[in-house]
């Protein structure tokens, strides 16, 4: 394989301009194609195979208009007065008046202050005035599809709320306007400003800096238009593009960082610049191409699980990762015939070893050589560091509340005025299997349900047929009950409420018909429980894999050994820390903690992975490299620090920032998806990979770089270290011939 993509590298340096229109071509035909088409993200979540799927496929079919009024957005607005709302009268009307003049408000008519309402209709009372007509609920429909939504719509929704507060008046919101998806913004900004300072202190030269940066832009944008021209033909969920974006601007930059170090490194050694290229691509671009190989096995085997919306995320962080090894491997090296000898200038004299030196001692190297002479306290410090930020683990909770930051006083104020389970209620549907009448299971189910606890709405609950007309009991086969639990969504209790609501499946079949419970928080609910089940058929499939080609790459059972080790540690430490943070609200970090997302867990094991396996591959390959060229083991770990210390470090502290930044963001999934991914590369890069790993390899001696003999002849030999071009174009240096020194079985 390096011989191979050591004739990329230079292909790709040699005919500089015609990669780089190649990429270019590609970005415009992209951004046409988005411009023409306007595909749309969806907002919903779909669970096939389980009974809350079943649901919503009912829903959709025999309730067609609910499940259209369930996609126009459709927005809460609450008022609240600690002195009553019928102090605030000629306030509030003024509120409502204005809130008639957003875009296609459907149920303007519907729209009064809660006290009038209230007073005028005492049966609807309960459901638009609470906590003693100190809390108003307003309710905003629009005849416009969410997807359909603008930031500027939000923002005329925020300006309306602003100007109405005050006078001991609170207005709040929460919902479809809220939860407007703001494309772009300072997140990337940040990522992409704290990686140009980090590459400019590794490289020491302003346009070297930018390489690795056009690298990242252009793969992230070309991954974002690929996706989102997917949602044109497939069910794309918004929340998966997040992850995307992350991951894409990471790893591109990441790659790029690896190969132009080399570069650098290989032209030092003197030659023709294409073949410098070529050496770089077919030494650091192989171990780029298993790198990223490992995070795409990881992010696609969450296909496993079965749920699309994670299915989504995996393949679309899988086409990022795949868009950033092809664009290291032949955009990078046509970048750098393209700025030629300008590559490595302006220098910044200042900035110390940023060039590498097999004399000068930095400080990874003198890391490196403390924790050779003394690896067991390095190991014991780090097993205590890891385990110590696990603990907090013990207590976590998982659930799923998509809402944003700007939401969270607006459903304080629904829990406060109409019970914490107004947000999330249950829909049952009944229906008759021979489409027949459907009014005997309906009454049947809906008698059953008032005598279950937790049942808010218990005295109001009735259903709805799909007769004719629309939404009529006579003639129906199909009934739709609403169920308002007492709890919030992620409660035990609303699980509870929901499984006890299944368990009258039984008497319901009785009558010919079948009943099937949905609603996002039924959803959320059999999500958890098919994560569950997934769990260890997915790690088996990740780490199985993974390990197998670790195997491979390094020729080696120990090596793959420790690092798959090392994972498990860096994941339970994250999982620890974001739990403690984003749940139990330590250190103040984040002003409304909550439950974790329900699928953070699988996910984040699968990405993660991935990453740590990257730092093992760039790292320790250069140690092996070193070792089966003649070094002993103890000094090739010392050459590894050298050589790597420094890229490995700033590869790690660009992911760091660039998942850090979503924190910004003003949505819960990218918020905590940043934080656990950012907390889990400085655990598996710093802790796992750049001390806990070398102290245990140096501690194993030669026997870490060995396979039994068995094995030896049955492994294939994929030369990551690139011996077959070690020395191509090289000035007075002899081919490779036969198998290096150190290497074979044991």
């Amino acid at each position: 394989m390096s011989s191979a993509l050591f004739r990329l590298g230079r292909f790709s340096f040699r005919h500089k301009w015609w990669v780089i229109a190649t990429w270019v071509v590609l970005l415009v035909l992209a951004a046409g194609l988005v411009g023409a088409l306007k595909p749309k993200f969806a907002q919903d979540f779909d669970l096939p195979g389980t009974d809350a799927g079943t649901a919503t496929s009912q829903v959709q079919k025999y309730f067609p208009a609910v499940e259209k009024d369930q996609r126009n957005a459709s927005t809460s607005v609450l008022v609240a007065a600690n002195d009553g709302l019928q102090s605030h009268g000629q306030q509030i009307d003024s509120l409502i008046a204005d809130l008639k003049t957003l875009p296609k408000v459907s149920n303007g008519a519907e729209m009064v202050n809660p006290v009038v309402a209230a007073k005028a209709n005492p049966a609807i009372a309960p459901t638009v005035l609470g906590d003693n007509g100190r809390v108003g609920l307003i309710q905003v429909k629009q005849n416009i599809d969410i997807t359909d939504l603008k930031t500027a719509d939000k923002d005329k929704l925020t300006d309306i709320l602003n100007k109405h507060r005050g006078n001991g008046l609170q207005v709040e919101a929460t919902g479809s306007l809220m939860q407007v998806f703001q494309q772009g913004g300072s997140s990337e900004l940040i990522g992409f400003a704290v990686a140009f300072v980090v590459m400019i202190i590794a490289f020491g030269a302003l346009v070297a800096a930018f390489i690795p940066l056009i690298t990242g832009i252009v793969g992230v944008a070309l991954t974002m238009m690929l996706v989102t021209l997917s949602a044109k033909f497939l069910t794309i969920n918004q929340t998966a593009t997040a992850i995307v974006t992350m991951l894409g601007i990471a790893v591109s930059i990441d790659y790029a960082l690896f190969i132009v170090s080399r570069y650098r490194s290989e032209r030092k050694r003197g030659g023709d610049p294409a073949d410098a290229a070529g050496r770089a691509v077919g030494t650091a671009g192989t171990a780029v191409v298993f790198a990223g190989l490992t995070v795409i096995i990881a992010v696609v085997a969450l296909t496993v699980i079965g749920i699309p919306l994670i299915t989504q995320m995996g393949a679309g962080a899988a086409v990022a990762v795949f868009i950033a090894v092809i664009g290291a491997l032949t955009l990078i090296p046509a970048l750098l015939g393209a700025f030629g000898r300008f590559a490595f200038t302006p220098r910044i004299p200042w900035i110390r070893h940023a060039e590498e030196s097999e004399t000068a001692d930095s400080n990874g190297v003198r890391f490196g050589r403390l924790v050779v002479r003394r690896p067991l306290p390095f190991v014991i410090a780090g097993l205590v560091i890891l385990i110590l930020a696990a603990i907090p683990m013990s207590k976590i909770e998982l659930g799923l509340s998509m809402s944003s930051a700007d939401e969270a006083a607006a459903e304080s104020l629904l829990a406060r005025g109409f019970g914490e389970g107004i947000n999330g209620p249950l829909l049952v549907v009944v229906h008759d299997k021979d489409g027949g009448d459907v009014t005997q299971a309906a009454d049947q189910a809906v008698a059953q349900i008032k005598q279950l606890p937790d049942v808010a709405n218990a005295g109001r609950l009735t259903w709805v047929g799909n007769g004719t007309p629309p939404q009529t009991n006579v003639g129906a086969n199909t009934a739709l009950i609403t169920v308002t639990p007492n709890s919030a969504p992620a409660d035990s209790q609303t699980h509870d409420l929901m499984e006890r609501i299944r368990d009258i499946t039984p008497s319901i079949e009785k009558t010919g018909s079948e009943l099937h419970v949905g609603g996002q928080t039924a959803i959320m609910s059999d999500l958890s429980a098919k994560l569950d089940k997934a769990l260890i058929p997915y790690l088996i499939v990740v780490v199985g894999l993974a390990f197998l080609i670790m195997v491979a790459v390094f020729r080696s059972i120990w090596v793959p050994l420790i690092g798959t080790v090392g994972f498990i540690f860096s994941v339970l430490a994250t999982f620890g820390v974001t739990v403690a943070i984003f749940q139990e609200g330590w250190l103040g970090i984040i002003s409304h903690p909550q439950s974790i997302l329900s699928f953070l867990p699988i996910f984040l094991i699968g990405v993660v992975f991935g990453l740590a396996m990257d730092y093992q591959v760039f790292l320790v390959t250069r140690m092996r490299e070193e070792y089966v060229h003649g070094m002993s083991a103890k000094d090739a770990i010392i050459a590894g620090y050298r050589h790597g210390a420094r890229v490995v470090t700033s590869a790690a502290i660009i992911m760091i920032s660039v998942f850090a930044a979503f924190m910004l963001a003003p949505d819960t999934t990218s918020k905590m998806l940043g934080f656990a991914m950012a907390i889990a590369v400085f655990f598996d890069a710093f802790i796992i990979r750049m001390t806990l790993v070398p102290a245990i390899i140096s501690m194993l001696g030669d026997k870490a770089w060995g396979l039994p003999k068995w094995l030896d002849k049955i492994v294939p030999n994929l030369d990551i270290e690139g011996s077959a071009v070690r020395n191509r174009g090289v000035p007075d240096a002899d081919e490779p011939t036969g198998e290096p020194v150190g290497a074979g079985a044991s």
